[in-house]
C-alpha cells in the first residue's frame, strides 16, 4: 500500500490516497475556528510530474491563509460608563506610564525597576535569543557557501596493483561550494522560516507584557508600602493619645474621680493601639523588602512615600472603547496571536513534507596528484549532484505530522480565544469596582467627619458627667477604625486605577 500527496492547491490540505481507497474516499475535513477547511481536489500520479513542473515557475506556500478568531466577548464592557471627558481622552495603550503617574518618586522608582529587575531582564534575552533562532531558521533559505581543501592518499600492496608492485596515490584538490541546498518549492522551508519569525515576534510581545506588568506591580507595591506608612503613622498617634487618656484615668482612679473598669478599659484600647502600630512597622518593612525585590535593588529613602498621596494619576478617566478593538492591543493577546500564526505556519511545513524534496550539491576547484600542479592548467574540476527524494510509504508519519500541525493551531486558537476572555475579565472587573469607588470614598471621608463630631461631643459629654466613659471610649474606637477604612478604601481607589491601566494595555512604551 503506497502513499501519494493527492492536493497542492494552495490553502488545501494534502489528502492521502491509497491504493485500495474507493473512488471519492478522502479524509473529512474540519473546521475549527480560525482557520481554512480542507479541500478535496485529488490528482493521479501522473499529476505529479505536471505540479513539479508549476512550481518550477513559482514556488508555492502551503500555510493556510491566517485569519484571526472572532473575540468571544460581548460587544461592551458591562459597567462602562461612556462620558464626552472619556470619549475625548487618549487610549491607555497610547499613555506612556511617565505620562500617567503623576508622582516623580514613584515614576523614579519604575525607571530604577525597568533597569534592574531580573524579570525583564530575562525577557529581553529571550527576545535576543528568539532573534538568533529566527536567524538561524532563515539562513537555511539560502546555500551555505564554503571553500574546502584537502588532501587523500592511498598505498595499494602490490598483490592488488596491476603493475605487481606496491605503490602511493595522493590527490589535492581545493574547491568552492556549497552541499545540500534544498529548493523550496513547496515552501517547507519558508513556512519553518515564518514560524520561527512568529515566535521571535512573540517574544518581544511577551517583553512588553512583562514591562506592563513590572509597571503595574511596582506602583501597587509602592502604593501599599504608602497605605502601610499611613497606617503606622495612625495607629502610633493614636497609641500615644490612648497612652495619655490612660495615665489621666489612672490618676483620676487614685483621686477615687473613676472606677477600676474605666482604667481597664482605657487600657485595653491603650492595648489594642499599641498592637497595631507593631503590627503596621512589620507590615511596613514586609513593604519595603518587596518593593526592593521587585525593582532588583534598594530604593533610596527619599523615593519612599510618607503616606498615600492624592496625585496618583495624571488621567483620571481611560475610555474603555470596543473590547475587540482595545483587547487585541493588549501585548499578551498580541501574543497569543503570535503563537496562534506559528501554528498555522508549521502546518505549511506539515503539508509541504508530502510533496518531495530537491536537494542540490555542487562545487568547483582544482585537484591533481601532486601538490604543486594543483593550480596547473589542466586541473580544473567541479562536481553537481541534483537529488529528489520523494515520500512513497512512511506508514502515516507524514499524516500524523500534519495531524499534530493542525491540533497544535487548534489548542492555540482556543489559548487565544482564552486570552481575550482574561482580559475582558480584567478590564470589566476593574470597571465594576471603578464604578462604585467614588461613592464609597464620599461615603468613607463623610464617616470619618460624622465620627470625629461624635468623639468631640461624647468627650464634652463625659467631662459634663451627663455621658460614661465607655461611650467616650467607644467613640474612639469607632473613629480610629473609620480612619483605617478611608486608608484602605483611598488605597483600593489608587490600585484600581493601576488595575484599569494595565487591563486596558497601557504603561510599556
Amino acid at each position: 500500500m503506497s502513499e501519494y500527496p493527492a492536493n497542492i492547491a494552495a490553502g488545501r490540505e494534502p489528502v492521502l490516497v491509497t491504493e485500495a481507497a474507493p473512488a471519492g474516499a478522502g479524509r473529512p475535513a474540519r473546521q475549527p475556528a480560525g482557520r481554512v477547511a480542507a479541500g478535496g481536489l485529488r490528482l493521479p500520479l501522473r499529476g505529479l510530474a505536471v505540479a513539479l513542473a508549476a512550481t518550477l515557475l513559482g514556488a508555492c506556500s502551503m500555510i493556510p491563509v491566517f485569519e484571526r478568531p472572532a473575540a468571544p466577548v460581548p460587544a461592551a464592557f458591562p459597567q462602562a460608563q461612556p462620558t464626552a471627558a472619556a470619549a475625548a481622552a487618549p487610549l491607555a495603550d497610547t499613555i506612556a506610564w511617565r505620562d500617567y503617574f503623576a508622582d516623580e518618586r514613584l515614576r523614579k522608582v519604575i525607571a530604577l525597576a525597568l533597569d534592574n529587575n531580573r524579570d525583564l531582564r530575562v525577557a529581553a534575552l529571550n527576545i535576543e535569543r528568539a532573534r538568533a533562532q529566527y536567524g538561524i531558521q532563515r539562513a537555511d533559505l539560502f546555500p551555505s557557501i564554503a571553500v574546502s581543501g584537502g588532501q587523500s592518499a592511498q598505498r595499494v600492496p602490490g598483490d592488488l596493483s596491476m603493475t605487481g608492485d606496491a605503490n602511493v596515490t595522493r590527490q589535492y584538490s581545493a574547491n568552492l561550494g556549497f552541499a545540500a541546498y534544498e529548493l523550496d518549492f513547496f515552501g517547507r522551508v519558508r513556512s519553518l522560516e515564518e514560524q520561527a519569525l512568529q515566535t521571535y515576534l512573540g517574544t518581544e510581545d511577551a517583553r512588553r507584557s512583562a514591562q506592563i506588568s513590572l509597571v503595574a506591580e511596582v506602583a501597587n507595591a509602592w502604593l501599599r508600602l504608602a497605605a502601610d506608612r499611613e497606617r503606622l503613622a495612625l495607629a502610633r498617634d493614636t497609641f500615644d493619645t490612648r497612652q495619655k487618656s490612660f495615665e489621666l484615668t489612672r490618676r483620676s482612679l487614685e483621686l477615687g474621680a473613676v472606677s477600676a473598669l474605666d482604667l481597664r478599659q482605657a487600657e485595653t484600647l491603650m492595648q489594642t493601639a499599641r498592637a497595631d502600630a507593631a503590627r503596621y512597622a512589620a507590615l511596613v518593612a514586609q513593604d519595603e523588602n518587596a518593593l526592593a525585590l521587585v525593582v532588583g535593588a534598594g530604593v533610596p529613602a527619599d523615593l519612599l512615600p510618607e503616606a498615600l498621596s492624592a496625585r496618583l494619576a495624571a488621567v483620571t478617566e481611560l475610555p474603555a472603547g470596543v473590547p475587540s478593538e482595545v483587547l487585541a492591543r493588549r501585548p499578551d493577546v498580541a501574543q497569543a496571536e503570535r503563537a496562534l500564526m506559528a501554528a498555522n505556519a508549521s502546518i505549511g511545513a506539515a503539508r509541504a513534507a508530502f510533496f518531495p524534496r530537491i536537494t542540490l550539491t555542487a562545487s568547483a576547484g582544482t585537484a591533481s596528484s601532486s601538490l604543486d600542479g594543483l593550480f596547473d592548467g589542466g586541473s580544473g574540476a567541479w562536481s553537481f549532484v541534483p537529488q529528489i527524494r520523494i515520500p512513497i510509504f512512511e506508514a502515516g508519519r507524514l499524516q500524523a505530522s500534519l495531524d499534530v500541525a493542525e491540533i497544535q493551531r487548534d489548542i492555540n486558537v482556543a489559548q487565544y480565544e482564552k486570552a481575550i476572555q482574561s482580559a475582558f475579565r480584567e478590564v470589566a472587573d476593574a470597571l465594576a469596582e471603578r464604578a462604585t469607588l467614588a461613592e464609597q470614598l464620599d461615603a468613607r471621608r463623610k464617616l470619618v467627619e460624622a465620627t470625629k463630631q461624635s468623639f468631640a461631643l461624647s468627650d464634652a459629654r463625659y467631662k459634663g458627667g451627663v455621658d460614661s466613659y465607655f461611650n467616650l471610649l467607644d467613640a474612639q474606637r469607632s473613629l480610629y477604625g473609620a480612619e483605617l477604612e478611608l486608608i484602605a478604601t483611598r488605597l483600593a481607589d489608587a490600585t484600581n486605577r493601576v488595575a484599569l491601566y494595565k487591563a486596558l494595555g497601557g504603561g510599556w512604551q
